[in-house]
């Protein structure tokens, strides 16, 4: 799933509130300066002023976009675009006076106080807030979105530097692929690494976690199928230069990417408001989550530990959006050494394809050695109790409230590239394919079939509508085995 880019105004919606707030602050400083403590009887009018500057600054900001390209504007441009907002905030301020006529009630100085004062703290703020947003981009590099750039050897170096600019932190392009020439496997433009040809970029896309595909070819050469082919049955999002157009079923817009005017193509295309409400969705469900996690941990922790001494918590790499790799946390349900034991249990799958599950499963705590006995072990599990320390992982970012569940390492190796679409977006707590009787789906590829079905038909209600569905499903016990 890509997300679509915001509006100017909302893609830097964090600006606009801190601006908000430091022209506030500065406007009450300026009364406190001029009046010290013995303004009182005129604070109430000072406090419309400040709510008529708030405003300015919104509506100025909207109207004259000065925040566009922010992140790209050096120390000098920064301080005349701010010195342009105060201006702004002050002739508000003046229309108001001139309009309830109570300029002579004002003292002129304030204006003067608030200008000087409004100047320094909002250049301060925005300076040190895109020395942030950067420094935490490259800080969080499971955040990073990894590219692979197909493009030509006498563009490469090129584009590389463009997208590096533009980007800000947000790209990593994690390899190059060149059409035509004869660059040796290894070769390094600009320090990316050539690792792979046409005619083997399929292979190799595979292999690596990758969650967009950049071609960049000039007008006129064609468009390499194979990569678009193997990009939409991987569920990876595919950028094109303008200059390059192909057929597909995939949904599009026209975007910019790392500078660059491109075609996208993704299995789904989302709006920023769609998915920050996505995201808004998860943090609350996840705050609510840890409540119950912490209160369960204390009933449930100990019961474990007494059945078989040892973690309470059991933490295993999952696989997540586009091959991310991230340590999911459960509930012990399971002896410790179930990992080891799972080979063995192997001819006994209840499932078709890639996928392990059994319903006598030795390996659960308390379920004695045919796997029948029905101990603490299977009753978090036929609860879902187990799942609850996963609300940690919704929390941090790598999992979803709703969505499709993150496969093993070993399970995510053997996965054909139609597989790898169901993780085209954040793995998630619940999903479909789970409130759609997930105890009587034995093939592997009516899972897939199902989270295509969620992918391609998401909105925000689907996944409160699925959410409602689940917690349903665990006060019946109905679900799971």
């Amino acid at each position: 799933m890509y997300k679509k880019k915001s509006p100017s105004w909302l893609k830097h919606a964090d600006f606009l509130i801190l601006d908000i707030i430091i022209v506030v602050i500065a406007f009450f400083l300026a009364f406190r300066i001029r009046h010290g403590l013995t303004g009182r009887h005129l604070f109430e009018m000072y406090k419309t002023g400040a709510f008529v500057i708030a405003l300015s600054d919104l509506l100025g900001a909207l109207i004259f976009e000065n925040h566009k390209n922010i992140l790209k504007r050096g120390y000098g441009k920064e301080f005349l675009a701010v010195i342009k907002m105060l201006i702004i905030d002050m002739i508000g301020l003046l229309f108001y006076f001139f309009f309830w006529k109570i300029g002579n009630r004002f003292s002129r100085s304030i204006m003067g106080y608030f200008f000087i004062i409004g100047t320094i703290a909002m250049f301060i703020e925005r300076v040190i807030w895109k020395k942030a947003l950067i420094y935490i981009r490259n800080w969080q590099p499971y955040q990073k979105r990894h590219m692979l750039l197909v493009t030509t050897r006498d563009a490469a170096e090129a584009v590389i530097d463009k997208i590096r600019k533009n980007s800000f932190g947000e790209i990593e392009i994690i390899g190059l692929v060149l059409d035509g020439g004869d660059v040796p496997l290894g070769t390094r433009i600009n320090d990316i690494v050539v690792v792979a040809t046409l005619s083997n970029v399929a292979d190799y896309m595979q292999t690596l976690w990758i969650d967009e595909v950049m071609i960049y070819l000039p007008s006129g050469m064609p468009v390499p199928s194979d990569v678009i082919r193997v990009s939409e049955m991987m569920g990876i999002t595919i950028h094109i230069n303008l200059d390059c157009i192909s057929e597909t079923d995939f949904m599009r817009t026209i975007d910019k990417v790392g500078g660059i005017q491109v075609l996208t193509e993704s299995i789904r295309l989302a709006s920023g408001k769609q998915m920050f409400a996505k995201r808004v969705l998860d943090i609350l469900g996840a705050l609510v989550g840890l409540v119950f996690t912490g209160i369960l941990t204390v009933i449930v922790g100990p019961m474990i530990y007494f059945s078989d001494p040892g973690p309470i918590f059991f933490s295993q790499s999952r696989v997540g959006m586009n091959g991310r790799k991230f340590k999911i946390y459960k509930f012990r349900s399971m002896y410790q050494d179930a990992e080891a034991r799972k080979k063995g249990l192997m001819e006994k799958n209840e499932m078709q394809g890639l996928m392990f599950k059994i319903e006598a499963d030795p390996r659960i705590i308390g379920s004695g050695p045919d796997g029948t006995k029905h101990g603490i072990g299977w009753f978090i599990r036929k609860t879902s109790i187990d799942e609850f320390p996963q609300f940690w992982n919704v929390l941090k970012g790598e999992m979803s409230l709703v969505g499709t569940r993150p496969p093993t390492a070993d399970e995510w190796e053997q996965y054909e590239a139609h597989h790898r679409a169901r993780m085209s977006i954040r793995p998630g707590l619940t999903g479909l394919w789970q409130v759609s009787g997930r105890s009587d789906i034995t093939d592997f590829e009516e899972v897939i079939a199902l989270d295509m079905q969620y992918i391609n038909n998401w909105t925000i209600y689907e996944d409160i509508k699925i959410i409602l569905k689940t917690v349903g499903l665990l006060f019946s016990g109905g679900g799971a085995k």
